[in-house]
């Protein structure tokens, strides 16, 4: 039984160290693997994103203010209207709450 579990572990010790030595090399043959027709891979020194580019500021309003305040109400009367639904919805679970738990069942 040893020399089964020692073979096992050579074999998976030479697994794992072809599966490295192939990674390793995953990222040069894709530089070679392109068309000859496609556009050139730009090479960027540093390898991090521009997170600092951001865009211009915009010249122009996005929301006019009638508009803004048309929107607020919108959104203030659908809050009430979800805020008395939710109340009648925990109104008639405590009365079939209170239905169930009566003496008389």
């Amino acid at each position: 039984m040893p020399i089964d579990r020692m073979i096992k572990s050579l074999a998976a010790a030479a697994l794992l160290a072809s599966i490295t030595a192939l990674g390793g090399c995953s990222s040069t043959i894709a530089d070679y693997a392109l068309p000859a027709d496609s556009p050139a891979r730009t090479r960027d020194a540093s390898g991090y994103l521009p997170v600092h580019d951001l865009p211009p500021d915009r010249s122009e309003q996005t929301m006019k203010p009638s508009d803004q305040a048309k929107l607020e109400a919108e959104l203030k009367a659908a809050r009430e209207r979800q805020a008395t639904a939710a109340a009648q919805n925990a109104a008639a679970a405590s009365d079939v709450a209170a239905a169930n738990a009566a003496p008389g069942r």
